[in-house]
């Protein structure tokens, strides 16, 4: 039990080393990847005409 220690530190350590990104992604990017799970919840939830109901109601809310 106790040789397991010191791989774990080593395996442990290997994974945090990587440099992370940080920053934004390019617009493109971000629409690329919402488009398809906004094309799964139009189908999902009755097309264009709930989501037009939704927004008109959203903005009668808020006094627009």
């Amino acid at each position: 039990m106790a040789h397991t220690a010191p791989r774990t530190l080593i395996r442990t350590s290997a994974r945090t080393a990587r440099p992370r990104r940080t920053g934004r992604r390019h617009p493109l990017v971000a629409t690329a990847m919402v488009l398809p799970l906004a094309a799964l919840l139009v189908y999902a939830f009755g097309g264009w005409e709930a989501v037009v109901t939704q927004a008109s109601s959203v903005g009668v809310m808020l006094g627009r």
